[in-house]
């Protein structure tokens, strides 16, 4: 298994690759995988993703800190997180799952994410984890903002135009540059009841369209 592009994503290159090759392997495949990491990379994520709110939103509650957390780590973030990463492709699993379309599933891949971060810490401690953290995490990161809940840009355009009874927005990839391994997005976000549309960029699809829901979300709030 070459897991060169899965160590360029995470910014961390294993000197002994069996700690990540552990980290990869579900249940279902055999009796050496991956759920005491993910029980520790549970814990190191919780941990660094609240020492970084608790350095950028100096004036935020605890409850609000509570909330971005909540939100950074739930299994939904992880698994959007892993797909961004397509790291559905690298995890090892039995026949079974495989057929039942376990590398797409939230929960494995979730786990997957925290097993990952726990093989990490096991190698390289607790600096190389939180670098690991702060570069997968980084699209989460930028993307929130205090006073709303840890939010994305995307959630938060969807629950407004929900709230007003119109129809969600429409994502559309305009243009794709560079080579596959550093490829960049160029996505388009509109909301047709309102004509709005807004252009957004990234390295990632994702991250893309956060931008544009984004920039939609706020012209959106001077409609509404």
């Amino acid at each position: 298994m070459d897991l060169s592009a899965l160590q360029s994503q995470l910014g961390y290159v294993f000197l002994d690759k069996q700690p990540l090759v552990q980290a990869l392997t579900h249940r279902s495949h055999g009796l050496q995988h991956n759920e005491r990491m993910e029980f520790l990379g549970d814990s190191i994520i919780n941990c660094l993703v609240a020492h970084w709110l608790y350095k950028h939103f100096a004036l935020s509650s605890e409850g609000e800190l509570h909330r971005m957390r909540a939100s950074l780590v739930s299994e939904p973030a992880l698994a959007e997180v892993a797909k961004s990463m397509q790291l559905g492709t690298f995890i090892r699993m039995g026949e079974g799952e495989i057929r039942s379309g376990g590398s797409s599933r939230a929960s494995i891949l979730a786990d997957t994410l925290e097993a990952i971060v726990g093989a990490v810490f096991i190698e390289g401690g607790f600096s190389a984890a939180e670098n690991v953290i702060h570069k997968i995490f980084a699209e989460l990161f930028t993307s929130l903002q205090p006073g709303i809940s840890g939010k994305d840009a995307k959630t938060l355009l969807q629950e407004l135009l929900q709230s007003h009874h119109l129809a969600l927005p429409q994502y559309h990839i305009t243009a794709i540059r560079g080579q596959s391994h550093e490829q960049f997005f160029e996505v388009q976000c509109t909301v047709e009841s309102l004509g709005i549309q807004c252009l957004g960029n990234g390295t990632s699809r994702r991250r893309a369209e956060q931008q544009a829901a984004q920039l939609v979300y706020l012209k959106a709030q001077d409609c509404l």
